[in-house]
């Protein structure tokens, strides 16, 4: 669990690491609702250690607060409301949810604060993950692929199996850029 809490602080020093991996090995998702409108894209680019970085630009989105996650296969169809998509992404089968003493999960990530604008801009450092084999890290685009979803509500960061986040209201397939 600390693992992920250290990871996701240590982005605040993203700025004084090596140079990262050329942005052409980047991955892309646009995020869409179920109604076909797009509000944002997420970009994860691999870091110069087993890790990514995640970007999020969001515009359109509803205000408050919601779970933000990883889920399991890339697949965003609207008509079954992104269940497609899978339960969150979890390649090491750990508990849901950094306040969970066996958690957190790959596909945790903190929950997205969106302003009344609707317009978002974040950065996250993801530990021990990358965008094909090597190191020994979980490997985001595996053969059924990643979708990133965002919830209707707040990840609790602690129920089983996904911390009651409530409805999809977004979702965007992970793909090579």
């Amino acid at each position: 669990m600390h693992r992920y809490l250290c990871g996701l602080a240590a982005a605040t020093a993203l700025f004084s690491l090596p140079a990262v991996a050329d942005a052409a090995e980047a991955a892309v998702a646009t995020l869409t609702t179920a109604d076909g409108r797009e509000v944002g894209s997420v970009s994860l680019l691999p870091a110069s250690f087993p890790g990514l970085i995640l970007t999020f630009e969001a515009s359109g989105m509803p205000a408050g607060t919601h779970g933000f996650h990883l889920h399991e296969t890339g697949t965003c169809d609207p008509s079954d409301g992104f269940k497609s998509a899978g339960g969150h992404w979890n390649p090491t089968d750990h508990s849901h949810g950094w306040l969970d003493g066996e958690g957190a999960h790959a596909g945790d990530m903190p929950n997205i604060h969106v302003p009344e604008s609707g317009e978002l801009t974040i950065e996250y450092f993801l530990p021990d993950l990358a965008l094909g084999d090597g190191g020994g890290a979980a490997n985001v685009m595996d053969a059924d692929g990643t979708a990133i979803i965002v919830h209707s509500g707040v990840d609790d960061y602690l129920s089983q199996p996904s911390g009651e986040a409530g409805d999809r209201i977004a979702c965007g397939v992970v793909e090579m850029n």
